[in-house]
């Protein structure tokens, strides 16, 4: 469902990472929609492209900048940065949805897979946010913001998510000290913290647990909505207009905020 008019990004240029998952993906398209020209990042070149087609077909007036990215690697995050300016201007937004999940129990945790989680969920989006923060210290952007995308699991924890929910905890430290700082610089910070979504990673994440029972996904799926106040897990294009909402200013004076997208999980 459109909520926002054509012209409630004109003229920004939003960054997003992550773009081939999910969330990011249709982010992307909520831009666009939106009027936004967009730089799109991701590991998946050919869904990238697709991705830039999509989003081309619903306004001739955008640009949308592609760029095959492991964010991990510093050389990356700083072409990516460099490409977007030059292909299309300045940047004003930056939405980080790059993220993985992994881990396990304590007692089963490989420090290389806690170190895979917490440099990709974690370092590597402070680093490319630093990067992108100095570049709008020195345009000035009228409107700057930046979205992070964290999760339910970075407001509490739960069992076998120690690595996981660890990055999103800090991921929402970063969020809050950066929105103190930025704020006084016309640039506004929050995060989104949904619970599961009907992506490839939250149909997976069901799956996994509900293997660990016994369960098969239908049956997992069923016991996790039953949970859920509003009976159902979120979409992705939720998510994705609420982080467009925050990129537009419509509520500027919402500064390092954790909005929970859970249908009442967690309160």
């Amino acid at each position: 469902m459109t909520i926002f008019s054509k012209d409630a990004l004109k003229d920004q240029h939003i960054i997003i990472t992550g773009a081939t998952g999910g969330i990011g993906w249709e982010t992307a398209i909520a831009c666009a929609a939106a009027g936004a020209n967009i730089t799109i990042t991701g590991r998946n070149e050919d869904k990238l492209v697709t991705l830039k087609g999509k989003c081309e077909e619903l306004s001739s007036n955008i640009s949308v900048h592609l760029y095959s990215a492991d964010l991990d690697a510093e050389e990356e995050r700083e072409s990516l940065l460099s490409g977007a300016i030059d292909e299309i201007g300045p940047v004003t937004g930056l939405v980080n949805a790059a993220g993985i999940t992994g881990g396990g129990v304590l007692e089963d945790l490989k420090e290389d897979d806690l170190r895979k989680v917490i440099e990709l969920n974690f370092i590597s989006t402070v680093l490319f946010t630093q990067q992108v923060y100095r570049h709008m210290l020195v345009t000035k952007p009228e409107k700057g913001a930046i979205v992070n995308v964290s999760s339910l699991s970075g407001l509490r924890g739960t069992p076998g998510s120690s690595a996981y929910a660890g990055s999103k905890f800090a991921l929402i430290g970063f969020t809050q000290s950066l929105a103190v700082e930025a704020a006084e610089r016309g640039i506004q910070v929050n995060a989104v913290c949904p619970g599961y979504v009907d992506t490839k990673m939250g149909r997976d994440s069901i799956a996994r647990k509900g293997k660990k029972f016994g369960r098969s996904y239908e049956e997992q799926l069923k016991k996790a909505q039953a949970g859920i106040p509003s009976g159902r897990i979120s979409t992705p294009e939720e998510v994705a207009n609420t982080i467009v909402f925050l990129l537009t200013g419509a509520a500027e004076n919402i500064v390092g905020e954790s909005v929970k997208i859970s249908g009442g999980n967690v309160l």
